[in-house]
C-alpha cells in the first residue's frame, strides 16, 4: 500500500496538515497566555 506514489503523498499531505494544525494552535495558545500576563486581560477577538 505504501508503495504507490499515490498514498504517499496523500499521506505526507495529511501528515503537513496535521503538523501545521498542532502548530497553530500551539501557536495561539502562547500568543494568548503572552497577552494575558503582559495586559492583565483576555486578548481582543
Amino acid at each position: 500500500m505504501t508503495e504507490s506514489p499515490l498514498v504517499k503523498r496523500l499521506l505526507w499531505s495529511g501528515l503537513l496538515a496535521g503538523a501545521g494544525a498542532v502548530a497553530s494552535i500551539a501557536a495561539n495558545r502562547a500568543a494568548v497566555m503572552i497577552w494575558t500576563r503582559v495586559f492583565k486581560e483576555d486578548p481582543p477577538e
